[in-house]
């Protein structure tokens, strides 16, 4: 008896309204696109629906095989450790198949999404500053698992190189270094008229957010430079094409994520210490908790005014973090083991009630990082 395939697109999740309605909609794409599959999606963390809610409506439509795909740019903890053990837990309770596929990683079809919009800011820009005056600045999430953060810089490469730009830089909006803002300042001292910021991102949220408001501090301190902010990836046609790609890979077996350099199974410089330790979630104490918990501007129902209030509070720690950087006194302010915020603003010690722990970035005290911004 044939099995009945169903898609499960798996997101990280975010506490930004605007972020969680940019998932939905890629997840729409792909139902368009794969109607031959029912196509369901959930998150990690924060955002409804959970990912055990997409699979149980899988099921409830009587799909008996699973094609699970990570809705991320790069395989790093959240792609190969908490989805897996999320979809792994479920398949075993519920005696379901679910086989699983591998991030869009570094692809001829992403890449032409994000020089797309590369080229998009430099026709906002105009013509007036050459290629060859130009520096280009690509943020990445930034990740514990070195890998994933390499990935970014081959990204920039293929950017540089691609288009012809005078220089290019990468930085990080949390986790590892640069950071942002001192890969921005590092940047400006390079002699180039003009600086593009593109957040290599698929959705906006706060750290998108955040990496524009770094722009505007640094550009605010180096008038005598042009920056020009990119937009993000979002539902980009080669995006999603991507994912549709991925999605086949599994029914191919083309579905192996790079392990090489993964340092769960090899010594990777200054990661020696994490081969064949043990890979399990850690997001199941912020599943499903809404986008409006803990947020300082609304009372359970997102108002969107954590966008638009004013910004003085933020204003004032960037202004201190400016000093820092420029003193060449910047020792982030590191509390604990690892604190690696993704965007949200749970402490990862036990105070919270789970039982498991995380080997500490290796880097923590690095001047440059790896503090994520600070919660403004």
């Amino acid at each position: 008896m044939a099995d009945k395939l169903g898609v499960m697109l798996c997101g990280h999740g975010s506490r930004d309204k605007d972020a969680v309605k940019e998932f939905a909609v890629l997840a729409e794409h792909l139902k368009q696109r794969l109607p031959q599959y029912p196509v369901e999606y959930g998150y990690l963390e924060f955002a409804t629906p959970i990912i055990r809610t997409g699979l149980d409506s899988l099921k409830a439509q009587g799909v008996t095989r699973v094609l699970a795909v990570p809705g991320m740019l790069f395989a790093a903890g959240h792609a190969k450790n908490d989805i897996p053990s999320v979809l792994n837990t479920y398949a075993a309770a519920n005696t379901l198949r679910i086989d699983y596929g591998k991030e869009l990683g570094i692809d001829p079809k992403m890449m032409r999404a994000a020089a797309d919009r590369v080229q998009e800011a430099l026709e906002k820009a105009g013509a007036s500053v050459p290629k060859h005056e130009t520096l280009l600045v690509v943020v990445g999430r930034g990740a514990s698992d070195p890998d994933a953060n390499s990935n970014v810089a081959k990204v920039t490469r293929l950017l540089w190189e691609g288009f012809g730009f005078g220089w290019a830089e990468t930085a990080y909006s949390g986790v590892t270094f640069p950071l942002v803002e001192p890969g921005l300042e590092h940047a400006a001292r390079l002699g180039y008229k003009r600086i593009i910021v593109f957040p290599y991102f698929l959705f906006t949220g706060i750290l998108v957010d955040r990496i524009y408001d770094a722009t505007d501090a640094v550009a605010a301190r180096h008038p005598e430079i042009e920056f020009v902010k990119a937009p993000y990836l979002n539902d980009h046609p080669q995006v999603i094409a991507t994912f549709e790609e991925r999605i086949g890979q599994i029914l191919t077996g083309d579905i192996a994520m790079n392990c090489q350099m993964c340092k769960y199974r090899t010594q990777v410089l200054g990661f020696e210490a994490e081969v064949g330790a043990v890979q399990e979630s850690h997001h199941h104490h912020v599943e499903g908790i809404g986008t409006s918990a803990d947020c300082e501007y609304c009372d359970g129902v997102c108002n969107q005014m954590c966008k638009t209030a004013p910004k003085k509070k933020k204003e004032a720690v960037l202004a201190v973090d400016a000093a820092r950087i420029l003193s060449g006194s910047a020792n982030h302010h590191h509390h604990g083991g690892h604190d690696h915020s993704h965007g949200h603003h749970h402490d990862h010690g036990h105070e919270h009630g789970h039982d498991h722990t995380h080997a500490p970035y290796p880097h923590a005290d690095h001047p440059l990082g790896p503090r994520s911004m600070l919660k403004t």
